[in-house]
């Protein structure tokens, strides 16, 4: 019996890093995901056929975290493999680059597929507690943002409290975006490192800052309610600012952000970890999208087109 399971690539509209430290984020999944599927194999333990398209060298940098990640998703689902193998096979149509979501999408794709394989009939909140196991492999500390999206589709209001905060933001219908690539691959545990240390250094300086990134979140969230896009475009470059002052973005990463800008995108900014990575772009109608993502591509750089608000496989 063979199983398979889909986790879906995400966009961090508002908040990544500040949503370490309790603030509000607001997370989309987006119309790409990854697939994995699992076959039994005659010999013990695991192997792996990862034929996901990727960014060069992000594959063979995060090799040792996605095999610690794998390890971890097994032993927390309580399988043993030690008679009984299996090969694991990733594919998909969200293509792996920093600041998208690769690592989540795939935690909860394996999460899934071994459920379905093994017929533990796992319910999506425990999916989303495995993936997160997997999730620490490759964030050190995550917050859990990544997995959460990547499980259960849709727009997310997210706060890192005890117990986590998780709310639906809905909208009529998905809403055109252009991620830009910017071909660096981040290193996430050393961005939030750093934003720890200097936030430790400079306490007031950063109250401030972190006081308005949760100013904006909820009026990010009146924006997408009232579906102001314009309005949510303007707080998404105020974002980007305010992830710039904590020195989290790049040349490259700003470089993007302001050519998306250019050519008519309503807000910029980076999304993910940042020093790499993508910017996301919001471009709502095709027309638009199509402007935005052919001037990031005409200066040779990748771009992915896709929606936020994705609920359902391939949106």
């Amino acid at each position: 019996m063979s199983g398979e399971g889909i986790g879906f690539g995400k966009a961090i509209l508002f908040n990544e890093h500040f949503v370490v430290y309790g603030i509000p984020a607001i997370v989309s999944a987006i119309g790409k995901y990854t697939i994995a599927k699992i076959e039994p194999m005659d010999k013990s333990g695991w192997t792996l056929n990862d034929n996901r398209k990727a960014t060069p060298r992000y594959k063979e940098d995060k090799l040792d975290q996605q095999k610690k990640s794998i390890n971890n998703i097994i032993k927390k689902m309580g399988i043993d493999l030690s008679k009984k193998g299996i090969e694991i096979t990733l594919d998909g149509t969200l293509y792996c680059a920093s600041g998208i979501g690769a690592s989540a999408a795939s935690c909860v794709a394996i999460a899934r597929a071994l459920s379905n394989h093994y017929g533990l009939n796992l319910s999506d909140e425990e999916i989303n507690e495995v993936a997160y196991e997997g999730e620490l492999a490759y964030h050190g500390t995550p917050s859990g943002i990544d997995n959460t999206a990547s499980t259960f589709g849709g727009l997310i209001w997210y706060e890192k409290k005890n117990p986590i905060i998780m709310d639906k933001i809905k909208i009529h219908s998905p809403v055109e975006i252009v991620m830009g690539n910017t071909g660096k691959v981040a290193n996430t545990t050393a961005a939030v490192a750093g934003v720890r240390e200097r936030k430790e250094k400079y306490p007031d300086k950063y109250k401030e800052i972190f006081d308005r990134a949760e100013n904006i979140a909820y009026l990010a969230k009146d924006a997408l309610n009232e579906e102001d896009y314009k309005e949510l475009g303007k707080l998404m470059n105020e974002n980007h600012k305010l992830l710039q002052q904590i020195e989290v973005s790049s040349r490259e990463l700003d470089f993007l952000v302001k050519l998306a800008r250019d050519h008519g995108a309503l807000g910029a900014k980076l999304t993910g970890g940042g020093l790499g990575g993508n910017i996301i772009a919001l471009t709502p109608g095709r027309e638009l999208q199509d402007n935005v993502a052919n001037a990031i591509e005409k200066e040779g750089f990748q771009t992915v087109k896709t929606v936020i608000g994705a609920v359902k496989e391939g949106v």
